[in-house]
């Protein structure tokens, strides 16, 4: 489940603002590192939402059009931390995402923290 979290994710943001030019956003298509998916972040109403583009492989239920939906705060320039919802499995996450230069690390944790998976992503070009 966490890796559905962080697959669909990428995520971010209720309070996830665009402020200082230093600040880093996670807003774009991104390709996660295993190459079975590719995403786009980007603002849904007050939030954030990671919505899967395309999945190379369906057969553990990803599909074309899942999205996650994130309700983050900026924690740095680089990270943000919140909340990750996904209405198709009603299941909420605890959600860190890192955003790098040229990566974006994703962290999804269930039971308070104590299961975590991180999933890495590249900008796609």
């Amino acid at each position: 489940m966490v890796w559905r979290a962080a697959v669909i994710c990428t995520v971010l943001a209720a309070g996830c603002s665009v402020g200082a030019a230093a600040e880093r956003s996670p807003d774009g298509v991104w390709m996660r590192d295993d190459g079975n998916a590719r995403v786009r972040i980007a603002p849904c109403g007050s939030k954030l939402c990671a919505t899967n583009l395309w999945i190379k492989d369906t057969s553990k239920g990803e599909e074309v059009g899942d999205r996650l939906v994130m309700s983050l705060g900026r924690k740095s320039d680089t990270e943000l931390d919140g909340t990750a919802y996904d209405p198709k499995r009603d299941k909420t996450y605890a959600i860190t995402v890192i955003v790098g230069s040229n990566s974006l690390t994703m962290r999804g944790c269930i039971l308070g923290g104590l299961l975590c998976k991180d999933v890495n992503w590249t900008p796609v070009k």
